[in-house]
């Protein structure tokens, strides 16, 4: 993409209403713009951010065996009754009357809707076990959004519904979810700690959050220091082996991880002094084993081996996707703006023309586009008629991995200059092998 091109309407000051540097980083790099209180529009370049988030976490939960599906945002109340949820969940749900005097609701979940779909359609445990899962925009009316898509009122949220036999079949879902989980956010560049945590107005026995560590985040975070030293890596995984996936979840889960909710200080404790660590945490996502919760209320059984009807034991699995970016922000920035990491960059590099309209220079950027482009990557080319300094501070807050700078002064000596944004170090080579090394980086992803 050509910036002469794009829309991107970047601003040079922070904006007076945003307390966190996500929002304030959102907003002045043309990511987002306030609609009205906790809504927000979501501008090309969040839009690309989103985008890239959606696509890992469709890979990764199609990888473990789940089908997506796509429900509607609104949903009937009388189904939210027959669970018994419709009174008790409180202010946040929007509730709203059609022409007809209907009750409806926007969706903050969908236990129900799925649970309904499932008796539709299934009756026998030989179809068995089955995760549906969405990726849709949901609404919670809080009393105070703030801190941009952090703590939003509409926010994009991945919600998937496991649906097995036996109590023994969905532990092993929740352990599989937590795997597949663990290695989505590990894609995105982010080290997300699985902690066990409340399981609030969702309901259940067994639940784990998925949080990122950052000064702003709204719990506060009991942790072994060695948690942060574990990585998924490029590990085989098979989905369907038990032994396995509860293999990760306990080396994951067996060094002391707890919220403010659930933290243990006798336990805490016993941990050696050095490795004691408190700090806050994002939440990123949360995974719930609740049994026949939903199941039973909403007549959702199958027919046994034995010929018998028995309620299904489910559970639910959230990533909060529009709130992921606030947290990737957070996690990763400086002074002069975003840092984001490969795999869920806008764009793969930037290239700046320190000189347009010198005929050697813009030629030199438009090879580097040209060839960038044909390996199927997607640089951003600032062919601005803009002063250095103001492209360098554009590439910088909108946070690209990678830059390559191109100046007569450099092609006189046959080089273009590389340079990471995390690190700050530059290289010199030649333009051909700028474009191999860029290649490479995003090769090994």
């Amino acid at each position: 993409m050509r910036l002469s091109r794009y829309f991107l309407p970047v601003l040079k000051e922070n904006p007076a209403d945003a307390q966190i540097v996500s929002h304030r980083l959102m907003l002045r790099a043309g990511m987002i713009k306030q609609a009205s209180a906790g809504i927000y529009s979501w501008l090309p370049l969040g839009f690309k951010v989103l985008r890239k988030l959606e696509d890992i976490i469709h890979e990764e939960q199609i990888r473990a065996g789940h089908i997506p599906i796509q429900m509607p945002t609104m949903q009937s109340a009388d189904l939210w009754r027959e669970s018994g949820r419709y009174d008790d969940y409180g202010q946040e749900m929007l509730r709203v009357k059609d022409r007809h005097d209907r009750d409806l609701l926007f969706s903050p979940t969908a236990e129900e809707l799925v649970t309904d779909i499932f008796r539709a359609h299934v009756g026998s445990y030989k179809d068995l076990p089955l995760t549906l899962y969405q990726i849709q925009w949901k609404f919670r009316d809080e009393i105070r959004p703030r801190f941009g898509v952090m703590r939003g009122r509409e926010f994009y949220m991945k919600d998937g519904y496991n649906f097995d036999l036996t109590k023994e079949d969905a532990l092993h879902a929740y352990n599989r979810h937590l795997v597949s989980y663990l290695r989505t956010y590990e894609r995105m560049g982010l080290q997300a700690i699985p902690m066990r945590a409340d399981s609030g107005p969702i309901g259940g026995e067994d639940t784990h959050e998925f949080l990122v560590l950052a000064d702003t985040g709204e719990s506060e975070v009991f942790y072994d220091s060695k948690v942060t030293d574990l990585t998924f890596g490029d590990r085989a995984i098979d989905y369907d082996d038990r032994a396995q996936c509860q293999a990760i979840l306990d080396e994951f889960t067996s060094l002391y991880a707890r919220t403010d909710e659930t933290h243990d200080e006798a336990v805490f404790n016993q941990i050696p002094e050095d490795r004691r660590r408190v700090a806050r945490g994002i939440e990123v996502g949360q995974i719930f084993y609740f049994g026949t919760k939903y199941s039973e209320p909403l007549n959702a059984a199958v027919t046994d081996p034995t010929g018998a009807k028995t309620p299904v034991h489910m559970g639910s699995h959230g990533i909060g996707v529009s709130r992921l970016i606030g947290a990737l922000i957070e996690a990763n920035h400086d002074d002069n703006g975003i840092i984001w990491p490969e795999g869920v960059t806008p764009f793969h590099c930037g290239i700046v023309n320190l000189k347009q309209g010198d005929a050697e220079a813009d030629a030199a950027c438009d090879a580097l586009y040209k060839s960038l482009t044909a390996l199927g990557l997607e640089p951003l080319y600032d062919d601005r008629e803009e002063r250095a300094g103001a492209k360098f501070a554009t590439m910088d807050l909108i946070g690209l991995p990678w830059r390559i700078t191109v100046g007569p002064r450099g092609l006189k000596n046959g080089v273009v200059e590389v340079t990471s944004r995390r690190t700050g170090v530059s290289e010199e080579m030649p333009p051909e092998q700028a474009v191999e090394k860029i290649a490479k980086i995003y090769a090994n992803l």
